[in-house]
């Protein structure tokens, strides 16, 4: 690399920016300056937005939700230029569900070892599993028919599964929905236990119940798999046993709400939040918008400013936020303002790249071949 923002011959950056009217297409050589297609799907929903490069090809894949057509899964193995959808919907509940999709909140490929597998989050809570690189989609029956089903509740933006992390170590996933909390399962998603001791549930009676959190997102460390930290509706965990105990991490941090939660993709301990007021007041602090990193998981937060424009009043949804697998890691995020920002070295600076769009409602971006 001939700089800290220059990708490696024979590649390019591309970011996702998904928004309640359209989705945008930006390619970069440098991470600095970037090249924009869209809006594609002008006028409809883009809540999630997963990006493929298993295999050394690239596979876009959208979550939609159009007023008149319903939500579905469309996918572009050419950067956008073409879309294909099922015919019959990427995502349809069976028969005896008595249920209809309402919004794909995850798309999550899974890992290089599991060619073709791609994971759904969706409204009403469920987990869903494609075999064939996120064209058609299987409910998973465990977490359905789950016992506790009846008692989990909707979230301010709805009752989601909004997070999905398949292990790379084995056959374990986790999951995170508004309002549940964090479940687990060993066996590839046959059954599912709850997680949460140790996560705080402050509108819900003492003591902390085993499910019910309000868990808003949920990230892997790259190198331990049982490593993972929480964003909480108010506080901010880390867990070192795969879920069975978190800890808070939230001291030095101005609030301990928000929405978000990175991990690097290659370093462990490194993680970024974006810290809100609540639950009263839903901006930054004092109106000035600001990431914080740990380099040490979560002992010490470092605030991070530099070319984020200020004031700024709207807030960072939970999967606007995105990174990289560059060196050193790019960290991108927009907000519901409008504005996209990119830092191509770790958040220590960054450049707007977008402005005046849209509620952005997410983000991905990914290091792709030419």
């Amino acid at each position: 690399m001939s700089n800290d923002a220059t990708n490696a011959d024979g590649q390019l950056t591309l970011l996702a920016v998904g928004t309640k009217k359209g989705l945008w297409l930006g390619t970069s050589e440098d991470r600095v300056s970037y090249s924009f297609t869209g809006p594609h799907f002008l006028m409809q929903e883009i809540p999630s937005i997963g990006i493929d490069t298993r295999g050394g090809q690239t596979r876009i894949m959208v979550g939609l939700r159009s007023e008149h057509w319903g939500p579905t899964v469309a996918h572009s193995d050419d950067f956008g230029v073409s879309w294909q959808e099922p015919e019959n919907g990427a995502i349809t509940f069976p028969e005896d569900t008595g249920a209809a999709l309402e919004r794909v909140w995850q798309i999550r490929p899974d890992t290089e070892d599991r060619p073709g597998v791609v994971w759904a989050g969706c409204e009403p809570i469920s987990v869903w599993k494609s075999t064939d690189g996120g064209e058609h989609f299987e409910l998973n029956r465990g977490l359905w028919d789950h016992p506790h089903r009846s008692e989990w509740g909707a979230g301010f933006g709805g009752a989601a599964a909004h997070t999905v992390l398949p292990s790379p170590a084995d056959s374990t996933i986790h999951i995170a929905m508004s309002t549940g909390g964090v479940y687990r399962s060993t066996d590839d998603g046959a059954s599912w236990e709850p997680r949460n001791k140790g996560i705080g549930a402050p509108f819900m009676p003492e003591p902390p119940p085993e499910f019910g959190q309000c868990v808003h997102k949920i990230a892997r460390d790259p190198n331990n798999p049982d490593t993972l930290y929480a964003q909480n509706h108010h506080g901010v965990y880390r867990t070192d046993d795969a879920g069975d105990n978190w800890v808070s991490i939230a001291e030095g941090l101005p609030t301990d709400f928000g929405f978000t939660m990175l991990t690097h993709p290659r370093r462990s301990g490194t993680a970024w939040v974006i810290p809100i007021k609540a639950d009263g007041e839903r901006i930054p602090p004092e109106g000035q918008l600001a990431v914080h990193r740990t380099d040490d998981a979560g002992n010490s937060w470092t605030r991070l400013t530099d070319g984020l424009l200020q004031p700024e009043f709207n807030v960072v949804l939970r999967d606007a936020a995105a990174v990289d697998s560059a060196e050193p890691a790019g960290v991108y995020f927009g907000t519901r303002g409008g504005s996209v920002y990119a830092s191509s070295n770790e958040g220590n600076h960054f450049t707007e790249v977008l402005t005046h769009l849209p509620d952005v409602l997410c983000v991905r971006a990914a290091v792709v071949e030419l």
